[in-house]
C-alpha cells in the first residue's frame, strides 16, 4: 500500500490508494517537527486512527514542514513509525513533496506560500539552490504569519482602515497585554499569526489590504525568487494557501519583475500522489543546495 503526505504546521494532507483504484483524501491537524513537544507521538496517534493501517507491506511518504534538519527528520519518522510501525517510512522536506507535484522531472523555482513560506531551485531531480527560510522570527516572507504579523501591528499602530480594525476587534479583546501574553505562549506562532488573515481573507479586492498583502509578496520575491540565477527564464510555481487565495495580488507582483508564472496549487497533495503512482523507484532526495 501506498500513503503519500504532505506535511504543515496546520495541517497534513494524506491521499492513498482503495481497493477499487480510487484515491482518498484525508486531513488531519498538522506539526512542525523543530518545535515538536514530547507529547507530540501520542496525540498524533490518536488524530490518525481513522487513516489506513493495513496489515501487510506499506510505503509511506512524508513530505513535511521543517524536515530538514537531521534531527528533525529523526524525530518526525520516529512519530509517524509509532504511528505505523509496520510501514517503511520515507521523510522529506516539503520544498521536495511542492516540487515533484508542481515541476515533476522539469527545471523551475518552486516555492511555498503558506501558513510559512521557503522557496528553492530546482533542477528536474535535486535542489541546486535555496535561500535559506529563516522562519517566523526572522524570516517567513510572503506567508500568513507575515501577513497576520503585518495586520496585528497595524491594529496596534491604529495605521488600518476602522471596517478592517471591526474585523479584528473581537478577537483581541484584552487589547496589547492579553495578545502578547497569548502569543509568546503559542507553541506555534506562525499558525497562530496565520490565523489572523483568515478574518479578512474575504476582503481580497479591499485596497487598503491589497497594498498589504502585496507588500508582503514582494518581499517575498525580492529575497528569494529574484536571488536564484536566471530567474526571469524559469517558470515560478507556488503551492499554499496564501498563493492560491491571494493570486491576483501574487501576478501582480510577478509581472511587475517579468516573471513567469507556473502552477498555482493550494494543496499539492493529489499531484505529488500522481507522482509517486507514476514513478514508483522515484530518487532519494538529494541536494547541491547553497545557503547562503
Amino acid at each position: 500500500m501506498l500513503l503519500v503526505a504532505d506535511g504543515g504546521a496546520t495541517k497534513i494532507d494524506w491521499a492513498w490508494t482503495l481497493d477499487a483504484g480510487e484515491t482518498a483524501f484525508a486531513e488531519t491537524g498538522g506539526f512542525n517537527p523543530t518545535y515538536g513537544k514530547a507529547d507530540l507521538r501520542e496525540k498524533l496517534k490518536k488524530e490518525l486512527a481513522d487513516l489506513p493501517h493495513p496489515a501487510g507491506r506499506m510505503e509511506l511518504y512524508y513530505y513535511g514542514a521543517g524536515c530538514r534538519a537531521p534531527e528533525a527528520v529523526g524525530r518526525a519518522r520516529a512519530v509517524l513509525q509509532a504511528v505505523w510501525p509496520q510501514a517503511e517510512v520515507n521523510v522529506f522536506d516539503d520544498l521536495l513533496g511542492a516540487a515533484r507535484a508542481t515541476c515533476g522531472t522539469q527545471p523551475g523555482i518552486v516555492c511555498i506560500l503558506g501558513t510559512g513560506s521557503n522557496s528553492m531551485c530546482f533542477d528536474g531531480e535535486k535542489v541546486v539552490d535555496q535561500i535559506p527560510n529563516l522562519g517566523v522570527l526572522l524570516g517567513d516572507e510572503g506567508s500568513g504569519a507575515h501577513i497576520g504579523k503585518e495586520l496585528l501591528r497595524a491594529y496596534f499602530y491604529r495605521e488600518m482602515p476602522d471596517h478592517i480594525r471591526q474585523l479584528l476587534s473581537p478577537k483581541l479583546p484584552g487589547g496589547r497585554d492579553e495578545f502578547i501574553k497569548t502569543l509568546y505562549a503559542q507553541s506555534n506562532a506562525g499558525s497562530f499569526l496565520a490565523s489572523f488573515v483568515k478574518l479578512v481573507a474575504g476582503l481580497k479586492s479591499d485596497a487598503w489590504l491589497n497594498g498589504l498583502v502585496q507588500s508582503c509578496l514582494e518581499e517575498f520575491v525580492q529575497r528569494h525568487v529574484l536571488k536564484y540565477p536566471g530567474a526571469a527564464a524559469l517558470p515560478v510555481h507556488f503551492c499554499g494557501s496564501i498563493a492560491w487565495h491571494f493570486g491576483s495580488q501574487l501576478d501582480a507582483v510577478l509581472q511587475k519583475h517579468s516573471l513567469r508564472k507556473g502552477k498555482v496549487l493550494r494543496k499539492p497533495i493529489a499531484e505529488l500522489f500522481k507522482f509517486h503512482l507514476n514513478n514508483a523507484s522515484s530518487q532519494p532526495f538529494t541536494s547541491d543546495r547553497k545557503n547562503s
